[in-house]
């Protein structure tokens, strides 16, 4: 099993745009996570591309050794477990519209329960169904 730097640098190999560490795929999963519990703004480009730091973690953990997965791991299921408590589970059909679905085992393919901004719009056009901002 590899080390952080080596899955980091074996994963740009394998197409990411770069390098990562966990720490910053962490770090981004954690602000994506914050941002959909405040009201996401962006666009459904820019939250499928969000979404991804999930993807290079998944990844990652298929590579990494058993001190680094046990390490980091209790704040990755803290973290899921908040982005389930935000987002809605429609089997990936409004988000599927406008992102090819990467794979059923990549279950964090949801969407924001709160639906706000530009990616509500779209999400809306495409069926998606979410909680109404006003009463949230």
């Amino acid at each position: 099993m590899a080390t952080e730097t080596e899955v980091g640098e074996l994963l740009h190999q394998r197409g990411w745009r770069t390098a990562f560490t966990v720490a910053e795929r962490v770090n981004a999963w954690a602000a994506l996570i914050s941002a959909i519990e405040r009201g996401y703004g962006d666009d459904i480009y820019e939250y499928t591309n969000d979404l991804c730091c999930r993807n290079w973690l998944h990844e990652a953990w298929l590579l990494l050794n058993e001190h680094v997965v046990q390490l980091w791991t209790p704040r990755i299921k803290a973290l899921d477990a908040r982005y389930k408590a935000a987002t809605i589970d429609d089997d990936g059909q409004a988000l599927n519209q406008f992102h090819r679905l990467p794979g059923p085992d990549l279950w964090w393919w949801r969407h924001p329960s709160i639906l706000t901004g530009d990616l509500g719009c779209s999400l809306r056009s495409a069926g998606a169904i979410g909680a109404n901002p006003d009463k949230a």
